[in-house]
């Protein structure tokens, strides 16, 4: 925990969330040798470790493998609500996938929660876990009547909610849509036990073990980078973006948005519920426990497309702003971001990765709430491997098609990529690498040819080529968080070229000054 309250610009230059500063995290070696499996999960979030709990609960041996630290990806750096308010987001799946479906989608996210509180209350975790009621509020008159919508999609699909007038936020409102009984916690401090109680049945996790392709023989074979196979049965994906494709085409179905969160210290302010602004720029907010009987109040927004819009510093300081405003609190004590990914419906991703592949599976696209959407994920995909109805199986399955809004949206989303594409192949770079002061990365010529250029604070220079290792786009610097992110399909490089987030799963070239 950090002690005092500081400006951005004070706070750590790779900033770590509330979670896992406040947690216990175990570490696991680096994957050294051939393995065989019933199940091998890639991915050590949310969806990764409770698909591998399940599992292993029902007799499987099942090994779990992450690229670099477990809970170190979105699990770690979300707002943590365990809720089935998504955004409005009812009335929209009522029009695209009918009142059953978008039904359904309300009822896995509450089994999740379901799912959640029971693993909580059964092995006593000490998660700060706190039923609160979660609301969208608006102060615009253009959003009024489409909270009035959703309300009308709420009372179709017997959601228990209400529109109100006021809430505990000192936030001036038009009304508020509240949807009862949902939750929050500590996701680090839950997953933890979940770890604890998998490791306990038998399962191993290999950490630093970077998956890089899928051998679809007749038993699946994860290839890692370093060249070991291992052998299983069933192979699932639940690392963000699918570290295999299987020929679904995942990075022109996605899109990855980053997000933003800062802590500050409550002063006194009494919040019961969870709540997220209905108008742009978006404001997520709720409590967080502290050990020492205080709270955080954590406030997320500013999202954006992944290597677009403005220098991503100045997201953490509108925060700010706007903790200042509301709150009263000039300085904070924690930053971070997370990155997200959107399909082309809203609905995410999860069960077979392709119609071809039937013994690989993925879970991906949660558009920010992971938390219910990545325990339905694990839910679903343990009683796929095991042969069981679920009845979600549809509705989530990856091979879906639904022409509005998926033609609409691929086209727009693809033409973005080419327009994002073209434009940093044509982009005129003056900038030279000495022209960087400490702790200040940018786009530079050398030699007439474009390159990454970052100046750590002890004055080392660290130059990367900028084509992304995906597709070819040209990367842009963030300085937020010190990488290189790709406008095109999200993923992201730290300075020094290492892969930070797919679909890129090879390096940035290095490039040696001349």
């Amino acid at each position: 925990m950090h002690n005092d309250s500081s400006s951005i610009q004070d706070l750590p230059q790779f900033p770590e969330s509330y979670w896992r500063d406040s947690a216990t995290i175990p570490s696991f070696p680096k994957l050294a040798k051939h393995t065989e499996a019933d199940v091998v999960v890639v991915g050590g979030g949310i969806s990764g470790i409770t698909t591998a709990y399940l599992l292993a609960r029902e007799g499987l041996r099942v090994v779990l493998v992450e690229a670099g630290q477990l809970l170190n990806g979105t699990t770690g750096h979300t707002t943590a609500k365990i809720t089935a308010q998504h955004d409005l987001i009812y009335d929209e799946f009522n029009h695209h996938f009918g009142q059953e479906q978008a039904k359904l989608y309300y009822q896995a996210n509450i089994e999740a929660k379901q799912f959640i509180k029971h693993m909580v209350q059964e092995h006593k975790i000490p998660c700060d876990y706190e039923e609160r009621d979660a609301y969208i509020y608006t102060n615009s008159d253009e959003y009024l009547p489409k909270l009035q919508t959703e309300l009308a999609a709420y009372e179709k699909l017997g959601i228990d909610g209400e529109l109100v007038t006021q809430i505990d936020l000192p936030v001036p409102i038009k009304a508020a849509l509240v949807m009862r009984n949902q939750a929050q916690f500590h996701p680090v401090k839950y997953l933890d036990k979940l770890v604890q109680l998998f490791v306990e049945l038998g399962g191993q996790i290999y950490e630093h073990t970077t998956v890089e392709t899928i051998d679809k023989g007749t038993l699946p074979t994860v290839i890692t980078q370093d060249g070991f196979k291992l052998t299983c049965k069933h192979a699932v994906s639940c690392s963000h973006f699918p570290c295999y494709d299987g020929m679904g085409f995942y990075f022109a179905r996605m899109h990855a948005e980053r997000s933003y969160v800062v802590g500050i210290p409550n002063k006194n302010v009494q919040l019961s519920g969870m709540y997220i602004s209905a108008e742009n720029p978006k404001r997520s907010i709720r409590t967080a426990a502290l050990d020492t009987g205080e709270s955080l109040i954590l406030i997320g927004g500013e999202g954006h497309k992944t290597g677009q819009g403005i220098c991503t510093i100045k997201h953490y300081e509108a925060l700010q702003a706007y903790a200042n405003d509301v709150f009263g609190a000039a300085e904070i004590s924690y930053r971070w971001s997370a990155q997200d990914l959107v399909s082309l419906d809203k609905m995410p991703y999860i069960g077979q990765i392709s119609s071809s592949v039937p013994n690989v599976y993925v879970a991906t696209g949660y558009r920010k709430w992971g938390m219910t959407n990545g325990t339905a994920a694990a839910l679903l995909l343990r009683d796929m491997i095991m042969g069981r109805e679920n009845a979600y199986q549809e509705l989530y399955t990856p091979s879906r098609f639904h022409v509005d809004p998926d033609v609409k949206t691929f086209f727009a989303q693809n033409a973005d990529v080419a327009k994002h594409l073209i434009s940093g192949k044509l982009e005129r770079v003056h900038n030279k690498p000495e022209n960087l002061s400490n702790d200040e990365g940018a786009v530079v010529s050398i030699d007439g040819k474009r390159a990454g250029a970052y100046r750590d604070e002890h004055g080392m220079l660290h130059l990367v080529d900028t084509t992304c290792t995906h597709m070819g786009c040209e990367l842009e610097w963030n300085h937020g968080e010190r990488s290189w992110d790709c406008p095109c399909h999200g993923s992201r490089f730290s300075y020094e070229g290492d892969v930070l987030e797919g679909p890129a799963a090879k390096p940035l070239t290095k490039i040696q000054e001349s």
